[in-house]
């Protein structure tokens, strides 16, 4: 057994039937080539939400609240689980990286910051149509969920605004 890459690209140099090399010698004689390799789910959850923001939808991530190292408003969390609204104009500062998802939002007008492991996230769609994808958990999400606080950890929190960081409305009302 062997990478499709390296298939490709022996075949492609013509080179045939020549053994690979770096591997594990299996039992039946083939060569296994094991490269570990990291979650696709950091990957899948840009890339659909990219694809729901580029149709004018609104991105929205369901969230396993019971993994460790979640941090969202504990008020808005219901049977284990809160969705979260990713679009860009109701978050600040969204960072959908491969080990978390953080961002700023406004619940019920305070500011807060979101923490998310990305083992955590479960699902992700759009608000109007539900088109989406479910994300199962898979070996390097429980890695991930299994670390220290020291492996993961949340990014740092940007100082307060001016005035503790709750700020009244900022429209002005014309007549």
């Amino acid at each position: 057994v062997f990478p499709i890459s390296d298939y490709c690209r022996r075949n492609a140099q013509g080179v045939q039937n020549e053994p690979l090399t770096g591997g594990t010698q299996l039992p039946n004689g083939q060569l296994s080539v094991m490269t570990a390799m990291t979650s696709t789910k950091p990957y899948l959850i840009r890339a659909i939400y990219q694809w729901i923001v580029d149709n004018g939808l609104t991105p929205h991530l369901l969230v396993d609240t019971r993994s460790p190292h979640v941090s969202v408003p504990k008020q808005y969390v219901k049977d284990d689980s809160i969705v979260l609204n990713l679009a860009p104009g109701a978050v600040r500062d969204l960072q959908l990286g491969d080990e978390f998802i953080g961002f700023s939002a406004r619940f019920a007008g305070v500011s807060q910051e979101v923490f998310v492991p990305v083992g955590a996230a479960r699902m992700i769609f759009a608000r109007e149509n539900g088109q989406g994808m479910a994300l199962t958990e898979d070996p390097a999400d429980a890695s991930v969920d299994a670390t220290s606080d020291a492996e993961v950890t949340p990014p740092p929190t940007p100082p307060p605004a001016p005035g503790g960081g709750k700020r009244g409305g900022h429209l002005t009302r014309v007549k």
